[in-house]
């Protein structure tokens, strides 16, 4: 266990070195200057002098190998630069925005996780049954419905309409129901297809069909065997969108007003701001890696025939 756990962390590394050599090449292709940028979102006139300062203090004087290697070594320390717009550094502004970001994942993912598992469950052992149809529905639901669409729709129903739920902001429980229900519900129509189609090809193995002939109670079969290993591909599911969600929620922030990484972002795109843009970027590619070996350890833990396979990898 501990070698396939160690194994995977190893192949991070690589991944990760990729994600940061072609963030600095689109950088460094991109025709925006950073100096220019800098002193655009500053509104200072630009001159050749004071252009070469700023590409001498922002170390863009150096060859590129040289600037790659210090950008590593400061990415090791959580040194992203200071952001051109507000002159702090960069980590500070997003650690800072990040709990916001965090809660409104948390949120969604509790939200999905509760429909989408006894409704996945249900509609793969009750096929073509009442709520097999309504599952399909919801499903084609939310995958085809915009996030902004159905975050203005919520909007106009339940808060202007109704008046029970905040319009935008955080803060409150309340403020927090209708952007996570806006960012779940893409979810809920993915993992319960997922669930659904994994239940009912898990119903036709044949352990099930040993497990009856043994006399095994019905309800201990679906609930202990088959939803066990249905629910694998629903995990794996669930690792692909985490780091996504965290950093990919960025139009229901904006439609909810909700302070948290993905506004940070927009308004770094709109000002230029690179070294943020940057920092979005690695930590966007760091959260899905880290997502994504946590759902692999879980799946080890509950099919240990993951860890066997892994044994097998030179």
């Amino acid at each position: 266990m501990g070698t396939y756990i160690l194994k995977r962390i190893i192949t991070i590394i690589p991944i990760f070195l990729i994600a940061t050599l072609l963030t600095f090449g689109m950088i460094n292709l991109s025709p925006v200057d950073p100096a220019e940028a800098y002193l655009a979102a500053a509104h200072i006139q630009p001159t050749e002098e004071i252009l070469a300062q700023k590409r001498h203090e922002f170390g863009l004087d150096q060859p590129l190998f040289v600037q790659y290697v210090n950008s590593i070594v400061k990415i090791c320390q959580l040194d992203f630069g200071t952001s051109y717009v507000t002159n702090k550094p960069v980590w500070e502004e997003i650690s800072s925005r990040l709990p916001a970001t965090i809660q409104l994942t948390i949120g969604s993912i509790i939200i999905s996780i509760l429909v989408s598992i006894p409704l996945g469950f249900l509609s793969g052992i009750k096929k073509n049954s009442g709520i097999d149809h309504f599952s399909r529905f919801l499903s084609f639901l939310g995958a085809s419905i915009p996030s902004f669409w159905l975050g203005y729709l919520l909007i106009f129903f339940f808060s202007v309409k109704l008046d029970l739920f905040p319009v935008e902001g955080t803060g409150t429980l309340k403020h927090l129901i209708l952007p996570s229900v806006t960012l779940a519900l893409p979810l809920i129509a993915l993992y319960t297809r997922l669930l659904r189609g994994s239940v009912i090809e898990n119903l036709q193995e044949p352990y099930v069909l040993f497990a009856r002939t043994r006399g095994i109670h019905e309800k201990a079969i679906l609930g202990k065997h088959v939803l066990r290993i249905a629910i694998s591909p629903m995990i794996t599911g669930l690792g692909m969108n985490l780091g996504k969600l965290m950093t990919g929620a960025i139009i229901v922030e904006a439609v909810f007003s909700w302070p948290g990484f993905g506004r940070y972002f927009i308004d770094a795109v709109f000002n230029r701001d690179v070294p943020v843009i940057q920092c979005y970027v690695l930590l966007a590619a760091g959260l899905f890696l880290l997502s994504n070996l946590i759902v692999d350890i879980v799946q080890m833990y509950i099919d240990p025939r993951i860890s066997r396979k892994g044994r097998q990898y030179p």
